[in-house]
């Protein structure tokens, strides 16, 4: 059974609401259509139904609930939520119910107010339209420092990692983490990866050298944060500063890093900057013909999850499903 199909089977049996504010795209209703044929999760889709309907065509949409924010008997108590929770910020009665009206926050709201248990967008916005209202509605979970985000990694044919599947972070979300911040993506991607993926995640904290093979500013942001972050965890498997084929091919990782616990068997890898971390899952992904899931969120009280605008309706379905699953926890 590969990764999808784990997790699907996790959604099946405890069936959380998921919200699709981008009703507008085609690929959001053949996910929905797809989601809900096969039982994964309720769908609630934001916008006008007639509309909604005529881009649907043929696609089986009946059994998702569609909302239109301006109609909703809804709307009043959204604005007047949000108006409190936004009006130290300036935000007046007028601005909130105007802010309301926009798909992307009221399906955070839905989340907030107990009407759906996560959200997922992305196809047709960017990161941060999707991420704004869930940080200024659901801000963050207790006891987190740092809002991150991770790929799920599915690598066909490939026995490195957890049988070729990976958790990458971060790819998506945080430009140039300090150590401090890179030390919390590394401890919340180990949370990722156990909740997701299971059983024992085994981090690398990546860099151009292994063990101190090379030695500058880059290298030594990585060192610091590994100590960090095994201070914070101790009994997390985790090690660095660690070259990418040290990490996980078992032969590399004996030569260049011996007696590490994680060189050659690493399945959660932790990038030093997003530039390393988002050209690294495209190449993977298109290079190895890896499935790959995300950009997903760690660190939001409720899960809300972005997706690549040049993501397919398969891999709208997926991200669905996690985000399904991480409701489950949350």
């Amino acid at each position: 059974m590969n990764f999808l199909e784990q997790i699907s089977e996790r959604a099946k049996n405890d069936i959380k609401t998921i919200v699709l504010p981008e009703s507008s795209d085609i690929r959001t209703l053949k996910a929905a259509a797809i989601v809900q044929e096969k039982g994964l999760a309720r769908i609630v889709l934001v916008g006008k139904e007639n509309e909604i309907k005529k881009l649907a065509g043929d696609l089986d949409i009946s059994k998702a609930r569609i909302v239109d924010p301006e109609s909703s008997p809804k709307f009043e108590e959204y604005v007047n939520a949000f108006y409190e929770m936004r009006k130290a910020k300036g935000v007046t009665p007028e601005k909130a119910r105007e802010i309301i009206k926009n798909e992307l926050y009221w399906g955070v709201m839905m989340v907030k107010m107990g009407e759906a248990d996560g959200m997922v967008s992305g196809a047709i916005h960017s990161t941060a339209d999707t991420l704004r209202p869930a940080l200024q509605i659901l801000k963050t979970a207790p006891g987190t420092k740092l809002v991150s985000s991770f790929f799920v990694m599915v690598v066909p044919d490939c026995e490195l990692g957890s049988n070729g599947t990976f958790v990458f972070s971060d790819c998506g979300l945080v430009e140039n983490p300090t150590a401090d911040e890179l030390s919390e993506i590394a401890l919340a991607s180990a949370g990722s990866f156990k909740n997701l993926v299971g059983g024992e995640p085994k981090v690398a904290m990546l860099s151009y050298s292994s063990y101190g093979s090379a030695k500058s500013d880059l290298t030594e942001k990585v060192i610091a944060a590994t100590k960090l972050a095994k201070e914070k965890n101790p009994g997390l498997i985790l090690d660095g500063e660690l070259q990418a084929d040290a990490a996980i091919v078992p032969s590399v990782g004996r030569s260049k890093a011996p007696g590490s616990n994680v060189a050659g068997s690493a399945n959660v890898l932790v990038f030093p900057d997003l530039n390393c971390g988002n050209i690294s899952y495209k190449l993977v992904q298109r290079l190895a013909k890896a499935e790959a899931y995300g950009p997903v969120t760690q660190g939001i009280a409720k899960p809300v999850n972005d997706l690549s605008r040049g993501c397919s309706a398969e891999d709208i379905v997926g991200v669905i499903i996690i985000t399904a699953v991480q409701a489950q926890k949350s």
